[in-house]
């Protein structure tokens, strides 16, 4: 394998949401939960490597649905929760790497009903195609922030 340089690259998204900070955790680690979030099929099993799949193209032959061979890092309940993340289908190489990026998702109770939720997206190399990656995840989050605001 290539050795990879990692930069300190990172997509970082903020919002103060309408939702107790159960609701959010609901949101991020549970399949009810991101299943209402993303809209579609997932498979999250709350477990250090446990499986954090959501997958977005249920109807695409199998690896190339969603984020199938994701899995969780770590979480503090309420409070944390980090995962791998691959990259989309139309970046195939990068996808197929052995190496992926991760996701934390902080979670700050501000009310009862208001809590501020931070996703940091890292673990971005240097290279085109990986800057490519890095583009599309900025957009993309800044839509499931968006997804997020509307619950």
């Amino acid at each position: 394998m290539d050795q990879l340089s990692i930069t300190d690259k990172k997509i970082i998204r903020k919002a103060t949401l309408s939702l107790s900070v159960d609701e959010v955790w609901k949101l991020w680690s549970t399949n009810e939960g991101t299943q209402k979030l993303f809209g579609t099929e997932t498979l999250i099993e709350m477990t250090p490597f446990g499986k954090y799949e959501i997958y977005f193209d249920s109807t695409a032959p199998e690896g190339l649905r969603g984020s199938e061979t994701c899995q969780v890092l770590s979480f503090i309940p309420h409070e944390m929760l980090s995962f791998t993340w691959n990259a989309p289908p139309i970046h195939e190489e990068i996808r197929n790497h052995a190496y992926k990026t991760w996701v934390v998702i902080n979670m700050k109770p501000l009310k009862e009903q208001s809590t501020e939720v931070e996703l940091i997206h890292l673990g971005w190399p240097e290279g085109e195609k990986w800057d490519a990656v890095y583009s599309y995840f900025e957009r993309a989050w800044s839509s499931v922030f968006e997804w997020m605001k509307k619950i």
